[in-house]
């Protein structure tokens, strides 16, 4: 049910979206829809998005200045508290992989930061109804405090569309790509394979977004970031 007081600009998220008051218009004007999750666009920034083997969007990114971050929104149970099992494994694998890691206290509970040479790597996660939602801000570490910032904003002002559709808890739930971004995809993904490259479309151009604000290099292991749902689903 949706509350009078509950409105994006608040920074009271991240929000459940039939919690919201705000309309969807106002919702289209200042947030990128991508089906399981609305984010602002950071102004100024662009868009990365990347596709798994058959072609389908599997993380999109917002490129700032300062490095770039994700959001993305997983099924969880009816209790919460998952987040608090994924910060202790996902900690675990990070530093399996070498990485500084740390946890610290934050706005909604504990956070990882994980240190490589050149780079920092913060994780955010907030758990909410049959859902949590985790941002991902990687970066140069000369620049870690400014995009842990502007990340935390991003979360803040993020919208989860959770629907009614069962998912077994820690399920990313679908990422769906707006119409013009998806047509951007397309052609960047035709022109790469007509040049006879490889990679993934980059550096598209997101709407005017609503949070004021070079590419962060990647997690040193992308298999970290998504470790935690490939353990127990329970």
């Amino acid at each position: 049910m949706a509350s009078d007081d509950l409105t994006i600009g608040s920074a009271q998220g991240p929000y459940d979206i039939d919690a919201l008051a705000t309309s969807a218009d106002d919702l289209a004007n200042s947030h990128l829809d991508l089906g399981s999750v609305l984010v602002p666009v950071v102004e100024g920034g662009q868009v990365t998005v990347e596709m798994t083997a058959d072609h389908q969007p599997e993380a999109v990114y917002l490129v700032t200045p300062h490095g770039r971050i994700n959001v993305t929104a997983f099924a969880a149970p009816k209790s919460p508290g998952l987040w608090r099992e994924v910060v202790t494994e996902l900690a675990e694998s990070l530093r399996d992989e070498g990485a500084r890691v740390s946890i610290e206290d934050g706005h909604w509970g504990r956070e990882v930061v994980a240190d490589v040479p050149g780079a920092s790597h913060r994780f955010v996660g907030v758990d909410g109804p049959r859902w949590m939602i985790r941002c991902v801000a990687s970066g140069p570490d000369t620049d870690a405090e400014e995009l842990s910032r502007l990340a935390r904003a991003v979360l803040a002002e993020s919208v989860v569309r959770r629907g009614s559709d069962p998912y077994p808890p820690r399920e990313p739930l679908p990422v769906v790509l707006p119409p013009v971004l998806a047509e951007q995809v397309a052609a960047a993904q035709q022109q790469m394979f007509a040049e006879g490259a490889e990679g993934i479309p980059e550096g598209l151009e997101p709407p005017p977004g609503l949070v004021d604000e070079e590419p962060a290099p990647p997690p040193s292991s992308g298999s970290a970031m998504q470790q935690f749902r490939n353990r127990n689903r329970n």
